[in-house]
Parts: C-alpha cells; structure tokens; sequence
C-alpha cells in the first residue's frame, strides 16, 4: 500500500490556507489532514515529503486548452496528444481537457480516435477528463480565429453522428445559441449530460434568455469573440457579456493571462461575479511553453497561422488574438499577482471551480479526504516544484 504524508506545508484549502498542518495519501487518494506533526509511528510507516514551507495545493484543471510544448490536440495522432498534455503537466495542470478547433468532420473523428488511444497511457500524464468541442456550430460575426469554411448550423443528423463517434468522451461542448438549430442541440447534450456552453457568439438578450432555458450554463473565454450591447431602432439590447454579468446562473470561464484580460478587467469580473462561478482557462494553442516566433492554431494540416510576440498568439495581421500561450501556473500567479486575490481564492478558481464546471468536484479540484491526489507544490511565486498525480510524482 502506497503512503505518503507531506510535512512542513502550507496546505491550500478551498476557503483559507492551513499552517502547522499535514496530509495524508493512501493508494493515491488523498486520506487525511492533520494537525501539528505526524507521529513517529506514522512517519516510520510510509514515505514523508517534506515541502519546505511551500504551499502544497490541490492540482489544476484546464477545461479549454488547444495544445502547448510544439503539439496541438488536432495534429493527428496520439503522440501529439501526449506532448502537448506532458507540456502542461509540468506546469501544474493535472486534470485537462483537449479542446478541438473548427474543423472538418474526418479532422475532427481522427482526433477522437487519438484521444482514446491517449487515454489508455498514464505514465507521466495528467488526467484525461474528457473532450471540449469547440465549434463547429459559431457565428461567422463572431468567428475570431475559427475557420470560417467548416462553420455551420446545428443539424440532430450532424451532431448526432458526432456524438455517437465520440463515444462518450465528449464532456462540453461550446456553442453559438442564436443559429437555428441550436436550442435543440442545448436539450439534447444537457440531456445527456454534457456541459453546453455559449461562446463565438452574436446573440442578442432574448437569445441567451432561451439559451439558458434550453441547457446553455456556460460562457466559453468571457469577452473574446461575443457579442456586446447594440442599439436595434434606437433600443439598447445587451449582448453575452452583459449578460455573463446579470444573470448569476451563468458561469464564466476567463483567460486569465493578463493580456487578453488586462488586470483592470480581471478586477471588473472579480467585483460582478459570484467567484465560485469563475473559472480559469489558458485556451493556449501550441505555441504554450515554446519560444516567439511563426506557429499555428490547430491541426499542422489544417491550421490557421498565427504569430506569438510577448506571451500572446496573434493572427498574422494582429487584427485579433489567437489563442493564448499561458500555462495553469501562470493564470493563478496573474490573478493573486496583479488582480489582487488571495492565494487559495486564485487556486480554487484553477482547481475546485473548474470541477464544478464539468461536474466532477466530488472526485478532483480540492484537498480532501476521498478525492484523488492530485497535488503541487509551490513558491511564493506560484513556481511550482512538484506535481503528483493519484499520489504519484511526475
């Protein structure tokens, strides 16, 4: 039986941090929290790492990630999917999900058939928790960096046919609400219990009003490619992003790195929303971990040139970004560095926040007796040191 105790951390909660505390792991789960110092006993009966006065925190979870370390989701084999998930490993993000871009439809089965393949590996892997989609079914107003010759309209024939090769691996799936058809597809992935979240959208308040009624919970990276407040005949009509903000049963996922979201909107958000309907994402394509220069968004067959200049993907003519190049670890240090919140709040929105998203926090995103162990520790500076999936270090 596999046991560990960490000592001489900072254990980071969902709701505070706790000094002069230690934690327990059995068989990969996390089995207890102590207080004071284990005894000897206990000491000579498992393994101890002692963490050195850092935070010892839950692992993060990436609900909308396109790629990083060189590789995207979509280049087309299993192998890429490894590269890419291992590039974030290190980072701290112990649970993701690969995000797909718009695509065409044998792109988009070829990607389901390496990520089951990818599934059956766990050497030096974070946890595979299942598919976002995003796309195909956007608005062309809205497309941003999405390609504009595979979008189209929800059709149950299509997505259907989707859903029955994705063999259950399909866990969210993003959405443009106001293209007919959509409604439909909200009842029919809320149905079978699939997260339905809005993004690369132009809807209008009634839109997001029918949306939410039809399973749409979800904003995909609040204030990127959505519509915003519009006069029709003289008449203000609010947008998505106003309406992220009114309606509190809305969750938002946000870009945390700085840029797409400068610090002063980071605070705006923080100030309106409920923070345990925020959810941090990187949204990162390849170019995550990988120096300046030319790269691509999404599949090396198929994918849309971008240009990454200081920490952000841009599309060659810089008229929008595309996707970003941050890790998990760098979205918690922007919001407890620059938007000013305290460390477990700025965790839970990378661990316990993003569980709840994808309903799933009774097993992963906190330290807890029962959840896995999926821990980091880390610095001051949220650089981390080591990553332990199931209990084990990577």
């Amino acid at each position: 039986m596999e046991h560990f105790i960490f000592t001489n951390a900072r254990i980071v909660l969902p709701d505070t941090i706790l000094d002069d505390h230690y934690l327990s792991v059995k068989n990969g789960v996390i089995e207890s929290i102590g207080k004071g110092t284990p005894d000897r006993k206990q000491l000579n009966s498992c393994t101890t790492v002692d963490c050195g006065g850092q935070y010892l925190s839950p692992g993060f979870i990436d609900i909308h990630c396109h790629g990083g370390g060189g590789a995207d989701f979509m280049d087309g084999h299993m192998e890429d999917i490894l590269t890419a998930a291992r590039a974030h490993l290190i980072h701290g993000t112990t649970g993701i999900c690969p995000t797909t871009l718009t695509c065409s439809d044998e792109e988009l089965f070829t990607f389901f058939e390496s990520f089951r393949q990818a599934g059956e590996v766990t050497e030096q892997m974070p946890h595979l928790l299942g598919i976002h989609l995003e796309g195909p079914y956007f608005s062309p107003a809205q497309a941003g960096a999405q390609p504009p010759k595979y979008l189209v309209h929800p059709r149950p024939e299509h997505y259907h046919e989707i859903l029955r090769r994705g063999q259950g691996n399909i866990v969210r799936w993003s959405a443009a609400p106001e293209l007919p058809g959509a409604l439909e597809l909200g009842d029919e992935l809320a149905g079978k219990g699939i997260k339905v979240s809005m993004g690369h959208s132009d809807a209008g308040f009634e839109d997001i009003v029918n949306a939410m009624e039809h399973g749409y919970s979800q904003i995909t990276h609040f204030y990127s490619a959505m519509s915003t407040i519009t006069r029709k005949r003289g008449r203000r009509v609010l947008g998505l992003i106003e309406c992220g903000y009114l309606f509190d049963r809305l969750k938002v996922e946000i870009i945390a790195d700085g840029i797409h979201l400068p610090p002063e909107l980071l605070k705006l958000i923080l100030k309106c929303k409920n923070h345990d309907d925020i959810c941090l994402v990187t949204d990162s394509m390849r170019g995550a971990g990988m120096p300046d220069g030319p790269s691509l968004l999404g599949s090396k067959k198929n994918g849309v040139p971008v240009i990454i200049e200081d920490g952000i993907a841009n599309m060659p003519d810089f008229s929008s970004f595309a996707g970003s190049v941050a890790t998990t670890d760098r979205l918690v240090r922007v919001m407890v560095q620059k938007a000013g919140l305290p460390v477990w709040e700025a965790v839970k929105m990378a661990s316990l926040n993003p569980a709840s998203f994808l309903g799933i926090q009774e097993t992963y995103g906190s330290i807890q007796p029962g959840k896995s162990a999926d821990l980091l520790i880390f610095d001051d500076d949220i650089r981390i040191s080591s990553v332990y999936v199931s209990g084990i270090r990577q």
